[in-house]
């Protein structure tokens, strides 16, 4: 990343924190789904994990000055509008191990802090939106969304939007279009797809707000490898979220949101300027 990338980075990464948690409060709702959960799930739940800070405080002798610390960053993390990416970068790869382990079809991995449903349509063949000129590699991208039986899925959707060549996400970042490298693909009775886009860089999470503080004091880095975000559905089949990978990114291997797995590595093809690749998702129907 240039010195100027990173200065951007920097100007806007508290925003990209307060508009991720807008987002979520806007676009979720979370209660609903567990209204009625059992008060012992719950009670089940939060004592296991106060035990587990309970044993790590006990075991590590946590001083004052340590747990006056992390409350003071918690409280931080809170008014930077950072829960929604803390959250996404260090926990939600192991919800959705635990979500989806059941699953014959394809691998998934974690949603992240920047999706927005409703995204342009643009058919079963087309190209995200974006900007004249856009950075990064044009991608042609084709493939087929099938049930666990190899039956094509018609009216099946692939959703999909990344980053762009400085690592911003539109509607996170400011002077970025609405929707640019954001679209919805609506497929035939054949279930295939032809959708034109262009290859993401490597980014670094957010870094001048709480989250950057924890990634300097524990000497972490903050860079995710590549990656183009999906969400793929049909009438009848569970929802499929996932991270497509680029073969060769040195972050693959120590992605700080620890979410690459090897089923989800692209094998794009030079062609010309531009590169071609084949990826095809085969979805879970529903369990009865």
């Amino acid at each position: 990343m240039t010195t100027d990338q990173s200065l951007e980075s920097a100007a806007t990464a508290a925003a990209s924190g307060a508009n991720a948690t807008d987002h979520f409060i806007h676009d979720k709702s979370p209660y609903d789904a567990v209204r009625d959960t059992p008060k012992e799930r719950v009670d089940l739940l939060a004592r296991e994990v106060l035990d587990a800070v309970h044993a790590t405080i006990r075991k590590h002798k946590v001083t004052y000055d340590e747990y006056n610390a992390l409350k003071a960053w918690l409280i931080q993390v809170g008014q930077d509008g950072e829960w929604p990416l803390f959250l996404d970068v260090w926990v939600e790869h192991v919800v959705e191990d635990v979500a989806t382990e059941h699953r014959e079809g394809n691998k998934g991995s974690i949603e992240g802090p920047y999706y927005v449903p409703d995204a342009p349509e643009q058919g079963a063949t087309g190209s995200v939106p974006m900007r004249e000129g856009e950075g990064g590699t044009p991608l042609t991208w084709t493939g087929t969304v099938t049930s666990t039986d190899g039956t094509p899925l018609d009216g099946a959707k692939v959703e999909l939007w990344h980053a762009d060549a400085d690592g911003f996400y539109s509607q996170f970042a400011p002077d970025i279009p609405e929707w640019n490298l954001r679209g919805s693909f609506t497929l035939g009775a054949d279930g295939a797809f032809e959708i034109h886009t262009v290859q993401p860089a490597p980014y670094q999470i957010p870094t001048d707000g709480s989250c950057g503080k924890l990634i300097a004091a524990a000497g972490w880095h903050a860079w995710r490898p590549a990656h183009l975000h999906v969400k793929v559905s049909a009438p009848g089949h569970e929802l499929l979220t996932a991270q497509l990978y680029f073969p060769g990114d040195e972050h693959n291997d120590d992605d700080i949101a620890s979410a690459v797995k090897p089923e989800l590595i692209l094998d794009p093809k030079p062609a010309g300027d531009e590169a071609t690749v084949e990826y095809s998702f085969v979805l879970d129907p529903v369990r009865g």
